[in-house]
């Protein structure tokens, strides 16, 4: 079996992501690059038929071109949106798509997040695209636009996609994972911050501060 262990790594987050609301049946994806010929995917439909409780064995091993090397399942079609990133960027090592509880309020909302708390200063804005259908290649544009427009050191990327979710970006899963965790606290307080704000109980302040961004 090809990338045993990286495989059963992935199998488990998306596990782990679906029991802490942060996708839904509705869908989500993950990938990560294992070198220059391969990637590992989660196959179409991890969500919506089994729930995230995949074996490692579903778990795609893809190559640049988009052909199945191993594994048992399809490729979903939003891998034109992980490949945008991938081939934008050599240093991307992982790709997360969600559907995220908190932070889809923004999403749907259509609107960039405030970036609050010092835990999520390292993605600096938390912008919600221009919608465009899931799925679609011109999701898949609008991704790698807005990649283009950053610098090429931006490795780690947090971006809301309109009416449909999240998309992380970081150099490996377990930091594209963290990213997630942290993008989600900061959505339910950025809520909540919001509220507090309109109605005068305590204004957001955008304060430069010496924050601790190292890990």
């Amino acid at each position: 079996m090809l990338y045993q262990a990286e495989r059963e790594q992935l199998a488990e987050i998306v596990k782990k992501m679906f029991s802490r609301y942060e996708t839904n049946t509705a869908g989500g994806n993950v990938s990560v690059r294992i070198n220059d010929q391969h990637i590992i995917m989660t196959p179409t439909h991890m969500s919506q038929k089994y729930h995230c409780d995949i074996s490692p064995y579903q778990v795609l091993v893809v190559d640049m071109d988009e052909n199945i090397v191993e594994g048992d399942g399809r490729i979903t079609r939003e891998i034109n949106m992980h490949m945008a990133c991938y081939k934008h960027n050599r240093e991307i090592g992982c790709v997360l798509h969600a559907h995220a509880l908190q932070s889809m309020f923004f999403a749907t909302m259509g609107i960039d997040m405030p970036n609050l708390t010092e835990a999520t200063q390292k993605f600096g804005n938390i912008p919600c695209l221009d919608f465009a259908p899931a799925t679609s290649k011109e999701l898949a544009e609008k991704v790698k636009h807005y990649l283009e427009n950053k610098t090429l050191e931006s490795v780690i990327n947090a971006i809301l996609l309109n009416k449909h979710g999240v998309l992380i970006t970081d150099t490996n899963l377990i930091k594209a994972y963290d990213n997630l965790g942290r993008l989600e606290y900061n959505a339910y307080i950025a809520e909540k911050a919001l509220l507090f704000d309109k109605l005068g109980i305590c204004k957001i302040e955008n304060k430069e501060l010496n924050y601790n961004v190292d890990e």
